[in-house]
């Protein structure tokens, strides 16, 4: 691969770096979550309110049952952009090859695990009766494409981790459009429903990710990828999962929480469950593009603490702070303001739309607070620290919800109540996070002397 794919993150002006990775990136994590809307859209349009409901329900549980391991892809990126910031080429070799060969494994682990499992867990979940049957068929079909997920996962980390966004763009905008092409082919030329957006989605994670293998492989220097090489270094998984573990684990619980909240809004009906799945649909979008930073601030951080650059850190977080801010604002604010009409993409439904708006009305407006809270802990991240966010996001976060489900929540059981949940836990998360990154680079600086 070219080297003008890749950045020099520890040498040069970072405000101008920091774009230049992280648009690529923005339009990249875009196009990834329109698979997904492009499923809800279609099936929203052309199927109906309750295959749009089995559909959009099923992300949490998605999350959920694969965290742990995009969690891995995660400490990945971290140790590969560190030794590569330290010119450790050995190091990134080992790494490279032992993280390519993990997701593989833990792909095919996971289609096991999903295509037996999710139709229980649906049970668990308390999915109507109305909705169950389509959401069981789409998880089982989605998860038969979950080595490709994850490869991909992986492959892009490792991309990332040198500096190359770009590249996953292009991939990504390839696989995009067969997505959409196969989610109209399947649905309203085939007819076979969440079926079709299903196919859709697993064959279209297959291109992606065999175009970021087939990137590796014909790359130059260090992370190159050779098939023959693929073995698990221990001492380097070893390191992945100390950084991805965690961030894995932090993952995972807050899936839980939001499988928890989602099974509460199962309990309104699958009108509001449509509802909520088109406003969740949207505000995936501003989520994406404000979580941009936080891998701005793990690859950029994590290349310079490697390279020993201490002054250019601080700078990286402020610079990402300034920017996750804006765009949070921004997007969330935007989004907000043109709802009722964004929604109506999703569905015709007055009352689908109603219940939508109620939701982006709280958390649209704040959701700037979240892109803060995730850029932190990938600052945090970047400097070696992974458990300790962990720890302050679950209890700050996912803790403080499934208290408000348990409290406030049983006692005024509306979905108004059940979103005010989500800033409230943001800004106190938030907050801890940034204290502690203050108090961790004080101790760091401290160590230097």
């Amino acid at each position: 691969m070219s080297r003008s794919y890749e950045i020099n993150m520890t040498e040069g002006p970072l405000f101008g770096k920091l774009i230049a990775f992280s648009l690529p990136l923005m339009l990249s994590n875009i196009l990834q979550l329109l698979f997904n809307a492009a499923d809800t859209i279609v099936v929203g349009r052309f199927v109906g309110s309750t295959a749009l409901a089995a559909v959009g329900s099923t992300g949490a549980l998605i999350n959920l049952l694969i965290n742990l391991f995009v969690g891995f892809s995660v400490g990945a990126n971290v140790m590969v952009a560190r030794f590569y910031g330290a010119g450790s080429d050995k190091e990134v070799e080992e790494t490279v090859h032992t993280a390519i060969l993990m997701s593989l494994i833990s792909g095919v682990f996971m289609l096991a695990v999903g295509v037996l499992f999710t139709r229980q867990i649906l049970v668990w979940m308390g999915s109507p009766s109305d909705v169950i049957d389509q959401s069981g068929l789409y998880l089982k079909i989605y998860f038969l494409g979950m080595p490709f997920n994850l490869l991909y996962n992986f492959g892009a980390s490792i991309l990332r981790a040198v500096g190359d966004t770009k590249r996953p763009l292009y991939y990504l905008t390839l696989a995009g459009v067969v997505n959409v092409i196969l989610n109209l082919f399947f649905v309203i030329v085939v007819g076979i429903g969440v079926a079709g957006v299903a196919l859709a989605t697993i064959t279209s994670q297959a291109i992606s990710s065999l175009l970021v293998v087939r990137c590796l492989i014909r790359a130059e220097g260090s992370f190159k990828l050779n098939l023959h090489r693929l073995r698990i270094v221990k001492n380097k998984a070893t390191r992945i999962m100390k950084v991805g573990l965690p961030a894995g684990i932090q993952g995972i619980v807050f899936s839980l929480s939001n499988v928890l909240i989602q099974s509460s809004v199962n309990s309104f009906g699958s009108t509001a469950m449509a509802g909520n799945t088109a406003a969740m649909n949207i505000e995936g979008f501003i989520y994406t593009a404000m979580n941009t930073f936080h891998h701005a601030a793990v690859n950029f951080i994590s290349q310079n603490f490697g390279a020993n650059k201490q002054d250019r850190i601080r700078r990286v977080a402020l610079i990402c702070f300034f920017m996750v801010t804006v765009v949070g604002l921004a997007a969330g604010w935007g989004a907000w303001l043109a709802g009722r009409s964004l929604l109506g993409i999703y569905s015709s439904d007055p009352e689908v739309i109603s219940i939508g708006l109620t939701r982006m009305s709280v958390l649209c407006t704040t959701y700037f607070l979240c892109g803060i809270m995730d850029m932190m802990v990938g600052c945090l991240r970047g400097v070696g620290y992974s458990f300790l966010p962990m720890v302050v996001s679950l209890l700050g976060a996912c803790g403080l919800r499934i208290l408000w489900l348990a409290t406030i929540f049983r006692m005024q059981r509306t979905l108004m109540s059940l979103y005010i949940s989500y800033p409230v836990s943001w800004i106190i998360t938030a907050s801890v996070h940034i204290l502690c990154f203050i108090l961790v680079r004080r101790r760091q600086r401290k160590g230097l002397i």
